[in-house]
C-alpha cells in the first residue's frame, strides 16, 4: 500500500481575500511563474501573473466540485459545441469569485491600473458569431446554476480571422490570439486521448459473435486544455475542456538526420492542421475534408474522455443515460452518434439493440437554423474515406429508422426518400441523424421551433412529435449587462437592490421607474456616458468619432445576404440621396451615426462585395459637405465581444431586420433590448417574443410577417417590379448602380444591383417600402428623447426573460433532468 501524506488529503485551500493576501499572490506569481521583480516586468509579466493570482483563487474550489462529482455522480451535462465565443476573462472571473475590487486595490498598492491590465488581455479566439456566444453564456450559466457539467470543444490556434480593410474591401489576417499564451488554460498532455481516421474496417469471430472493427490509417494526439468556469459568487466552478491536435509521432530522428528536415516534422505539421484554424475555408476538398477532420477529432475526444477519465471502471453502461446527456450544439457535433455507437458496440462490446437505445437517451440536440444550406451534409464517399466505420454505422441506423417509417405509412417511397438519413445524392443529412437519435430536439425561439415542425423537419415531427420542443435562447446578464454597462447596472441596483443578476425577471420591478422623472433623467445620463465611452473607444481603436447628438443605429451581426445589411444600406443611401438632389432640407434629417460590424466568411464573394459598398457609402457620406456632419456610417473592422461590449450599451436604436422566417433567433436582440436600445424588426426568430414582452408602442415593426413570405414567393417574387413601384427605392439603386460611391466605376457594385434586382432571394426590395416607413417613425419617436427614454426603460424592464439562466432551467426541465449540485 503506498503511503500518502496527510496534507495530500486536505482540501486544497484558496489565498485569503484580502488586499495584502493578494498583493502577496500577485508579487508571488510575478516572481516565481514570471522570473521577474516587480520594478522591472513588463505589461505581459503583469498581466500574467495578475490572470495567475485571479486563477489561484479559483482552482481550491474547482478540484473540490470535481471531487464532489465524482463521488456523486450526478447526472451531467456535456455541452458539445464547435466554439465558444468567451470573450475577455480577467474581468469575467473576478466578478464571479467577488474579488473585483480588493483585485483593483491591490493592483493600485503595487502602482499598477487595473484597467491597463484589462485593455493587455487578447480575447480567446474559439468561435465566430452567435453560435459561440450562445456557448459561452451557457457555460457560464450551468456554473451560476450550480449544474454540474463539462463543455467540450477545440482549443483553435487561430482563431476565424483578424478583419482589415484595404480600400475598403474585407482583407483576412491570421488571428494569433494565443502568441503571447493563454493564463487561463491547464494543459493535461497525460490526459491526451488518440482520434483516429481513415483505414478500413474487418469482421472478426469473437467467441462464436461475429463483429465489426475498425483498422485505421494514421491516428493523433488530442491533447485537453481545461479552462475554469466559475459561478457568479456561488463558489462553483466548472470545466471547459478544449482538445488541441499534436502528432503521435513528431519527430523521425533518422530522417532528420539524413538532412530531409521537412519529412521530418511532415506528421507534425499534418496533425496540427486539425486544430490550427476554426472553420477552415471549405470550398474546396481538402477545405471539406479538414472541417469533417475536426467536428470528428473533438467529439471523439470528448466521448473517450468521459467514458475514460470520468466514469467510474465499473459503471453500468445500462445506466449511462442517467449519468450524462450531451448536447449538440448545431449540427458541427453530430458525428458523435455513431461515434457513440462504435464505442459501445465495438469497445464495450454492447449488442446493438442495447447500444442504441443507450445512444438514444444521451444525446439531445439543438437546431440553430431555417436555412436548408446551413443544415450540414457529408458526402458517403468523403464519410467513407475518412471514417469507413462511422458510414456502416450510419447506414445502419439509416436502415433500421426506414423500416420504421415503413411500418408507420406504408410504402410512401417519396417519403421514404424525403427522411432518408442518407440522401439519394450519396450525402449524408446530419440534423436528419441528430433528429432520428436525439431524445430531444429543440428550437431556440418560438417561432424558429414552430416552423421547424412544420417546415424544415415537419415529418419527423409527424412520425416524432414528442420529440419536439422550444428553449428560446438568452445570454448572460453577468457579461452583457453588469460588466458590458456598469452605470446601468449601478442604476438598476440603485433602485432594486441586489440580486437581479441572477434573477433577471427582476427587472420587471424597473416599469414603475419609468415614470420617474429624475429616473428617466439618470438613465438618460448613462445612455449619454455609453456614448462618450464608445466614441473613446473608436477613437483610440479606428480614429472614429460619435457625436453627442447623434442618435446611435446599430447593426451589428455576421454579413450573411439574409441578415440584409444590403436594406440597411438602401436607408443610409435612400436619406443621401434625398439630401443631394435636394429634394429635402439637410436641416430636416435626424442627426445619426450608423454602425455596422461584420464579417463575411472567406469565400462568400457577394457578403465581402457587400462590405466594401459599406465602407465606399461610408467614405462618400462622411466626407460630403452638403450633409454637414448629419449622417455618418461607421464600420470598425474585426468586431468582436470585447467591441461588442461597448457598442451594445451605447446604441439606441437596434436593427434586427432578418426576412421573416430566416432568423433562427439571435441573440445580439436580446441583448440591445437589455441594456436600452429599441428595436426596428421583423416578425422573425426572438424579435416574436421581444415584441409581445416589451409592446408595440416600444418596438418599431415592419415588413411581411412569414406566411406572407412564403406567398410571395409561392406566387413568383419579381423584385424589379418592386424597385419601378418606388421612387425612392429606384432612385437609391441608380445611385449606387452609377458609380457615385466608386469613383465613377459602374462596374464595381455592379454585382451588388444585380443580384438585388434579379435574384434577391431574401426579398430586400419587397420589405423596402415598409423599412423606409418605420425609420420615419424612429425619427419622430426620438424627436421627444423624454418619451424615447421611457421607452427604453420599458425595453430593459421586460426582458429579463431572455436571460440564458432562464434558458437553462428550460433546458433542464424539458430536455436535460439534471438536478443542481450540492
Amino acid at each position: 500500500m503506498v503511503a500518502t501524506h496527510p496534507l495530500a488529503l486536505a482540501p486544497v485551500s484558496s489565498p485569503p481575500a484580502t488586499v495584502d493576501g493578494f498583493v502577496r499572490e500577485f508579487l508571488l506569481n510575478l516572481n516565481m511563474e514570471r522570473g521577474v521583480a516587480l520594478s522591472a516586468a513588463t505589461e505581459t509579466d503583469k498581466y500574467m501573473a495578475l490572470a495567475a493570482t485571479v486563477r489561484d483563487y479559483l482552482v481550491a474550489r474547482w478540484l473540490e466540485d470535481q471531487r464532489r462529482q465524482r463521488e456523486d455522480q450526478r447526472k451531467a451535462v456535456c455541452y458539445l459545441s464547435a466554439e465558444y465565443l468567451l470573450g475577455r476573462q480577467l474581468d469575467n472571473n473576478l466578478l464571479a469569485s467577488g474579488l473585483t475590487d480588493i483585485a483593483t486595490e491591490a493592483l493600485a498598492a503595487c502602482g499598477i491600473d487595473i484597467d491597463t491590465m484589462r485593455a493587455h488581455e487578447v480575447e480567446p479566439g474559439l468561435g465566430n458569431g452567435g453560435l459561440g456566444r450562445l456557448a459561452a453564456c451557457f457555460v457560464d450559466s450551468l456554473a451560476t446554476l450550480s449544474v454540474p457539467s463539462i463543455g467540450y470543444g477545440i482549443r483553435y490556434e487561430y482563431g476565424i480571422f483578424r478583419q482589415v480593410f484595404r480600400g475598403g474591401e474585407q482583407i483576412e489576417k491570421p488571428d494569433a490570439w494565443l502568441a503571447l499564451g493563454s493564463p487561463w488554460e491547464f494543459r493535461h498532455p497525460e490526459a491526451a486521448q488518440t482520434v483516429s481516421f481513415a483505414g478500413h474496417t474487418e469482421t472478426y469471430d469473437d467467441g462464436g459473435v461475429i463483429r465489426s472493427r475498425w483498422v485505421p490509417a494514421w491516428s493523433v494526439r488530442a491533447v485537453p486544455y481545461n479552462y475554469m468556469v466559475p459561478g457568479y459568487q456561488n463558489g462553483r466552478v466548472n470545466t471547459l475542456r478544449l482538445w488541441s491536435a499534436e502528432a503521435t509521432k513528431a519527430f523521425d530522428l533518422r530522417t532528420f538526420n539524413s538532412g530531409d528536415y521537412v519529412e521530418a516534422v511532415r506528421a507534425q505539421t499534418f496533425a496540427e492542421n486539425i486544430s490550427k484554424v476554426l472553420y477552415p475555408e471549405d470550398s474546396t476538398p481538402q477545405g471539406k475534408e479538414l472541417r469533417l477532420q475536426q467536428q470528428y477529432f473533438f467529439v471523439a475526444a470528448s466521448i473517450a474522455d468521459y467514458m475514460t477519465k470520468v466514469l467510474p471502471e465499473d459503471f453500468d453502461l445500462e445506466d449511462l443515460p442517467d449519468r450524462v446527456i450531451f448536447q449538440l450544439n448545431d449540427t458541427h457535433p453530430v458525428i458523435a452518434v455513431p461515434e457513440m455507437m462504435r464505442v459501445l458496440v465495438d469497445e464495450r462490446k454492447l449488442d446493438w439493440d442495447a447500444a442504441w437505445a443507450i445512444t438514444q437517451k444521451c444525446f439531445a440536440y439543438t437546431c440553430h437554423t431555417l436555412l436548408p444550406e446551413a443544415l450540414e451534409v457529408w458526402s458517403v464517399d468523403l464519410l467513407g474515406r475518412l471514417l469507413p466505420r462511422h458510414l456502416e454505422i450510419i447506414y445502419r441506423i439509416n436502415d433500421e429508422f426506414l423500416l420504421r417509417v415503413r411500418e408507420r405509412f406504408g410504402d410512401d417511397e417519396q417519403r421514404l426518400r424525403d427522411m432518408s438519413i442518407v440522401s439519394e445524392h450519396r450525402a449524408v443529412r446530419m440534423a436528419y441523424l441528430a433528429t432520428v437519435a436525439g431524445a430531444k430536439v429543440n428550437g431556440v425561439a418560438e417561432l424558429h421551433s414552430q416552423l421547424l415542425r412544420e417546415k424544415v423537419l415537419h415529418q419527423f415531427d409527424e412520425m416524432m412529435p414528442e420529440k419536439f420542443t422550444n428553449v428560446t435562447n438568452g445570454v448572460t446578464p453577468r457579461r452583457f449587462v453588469r460588466l458590458a454597462n456598469p452605470k446601468l447596472s449601478e442604476l438598476i441596483t440603485a433602485a432594486l437592490g441586489t440580486g437581479w443578476l441572477t434573477d433577471l425577471e427582476r427587472l420587471r420591478e424597473l416599469e414603475s421607474y419609468a415614470e420617474d422623472p429624475d429616473f428617466r433623467a439618470a438613465f438618460a445620463d448613462v445612455k449619454a456616458a455609453n456614448k462618450r465611452r464608445l466614441n473613446d473607444v473608436l477613437m483610440k481603436r479606428d480614429g472614429f468619432e460619435i457625436a453627442d447628438d447623434h442618435l446611435l443605429d446599430v447593426m451589428v451581426k455576421r454579413l450573411h445576404e439574409y441578415k440584409r445589411q444590403t436594406l440597411k444600406l438602401l436607408h443610409i443611401v435612400t436619406l443621401y440621396e434625398r439630401v443631394v438632389s435636394g429634394r429635402v432640407a439637410v436641416s430636416d434629417l435626424q442627426p445619426r451615426t450608423f454602425i455596422f460590424g461584420a464579417k463575411a466568411a472567406p469565400g462568400y464573394a457577394m457578403a465581402k462585395r457587400v462590405i466594401h459598398l459599406i465602407n465606399a457609402v461610408g467614405a462618400v457620406v462622411n466626407n460630403d459637405p452638403r450633409l454637414e456632419g448629419r449622417l455618418k456610417v461607421v464600420f470598425p473592422p474585426n468586431y468582436n465581444v470585447t467591441l461588442a461590449e461597448r457598442v451594445i450599451p451605447a446604441a439606441d436604436l437596434s436593427e434586427q431586420i432578418s426576412l421573416a422566417g430566416k432568423e433562427a433567433s439571435g441573440t445580439g436582440n436580446m441583448k440591445f433590448a437589455l441594456n436600452g436600445a429599441l428595436t426596428i424588426g421583423t416578425d422573425d426568430g426572438a424579435n416574436v417574443e421581444i415584441r409581445e414582452l416589451v409592446g408595440d408602442d416600444n418596438f418599431f415593426l415592419f415588413g411581411m410577417s412569414e406566411p406572407e413570405v412564403e406567398e410571395l414567393w409561392a406566387a413568383g417574387y419579381r423584385p424589379g417590379e418592386f424597385a419601378q413601384a418606388d421612387d425612392e427605392l429606384r432612385r437609391a439603386l441608380d445611385l449606387i448602380g452609377s458609380g457615385a460611391f466608386s469613383e465613377g466605376d459602374r462596374s464595381t457594385f455592379e454585382p451588388v444591383v444585380s443580384n438585388l434586382l434579379y435574384d434577391d432571394r431574401f426579398m430586400v426590395l419587397a420589405d423596402y417600402t415598409s423599412y423606409i416607413a418605420a425609420q420615419e417613425r424612429v425619427d419622430a419617436a426620438y424627436a421627444d428623447r423624454d418619451a424615447w427614454t421611457r421607452s427604453a426603460i420599458l425595453n430593459v424592464a421586460r426582458t429579463g426573460f431572455f436571460s440564458s439562466d432562464r434558458s437553462i432551467r428550460d433546458y433542464i426541465d424539458r430536455i436535460w433532468h439534471t438536478q443542481p449540485a450540492r
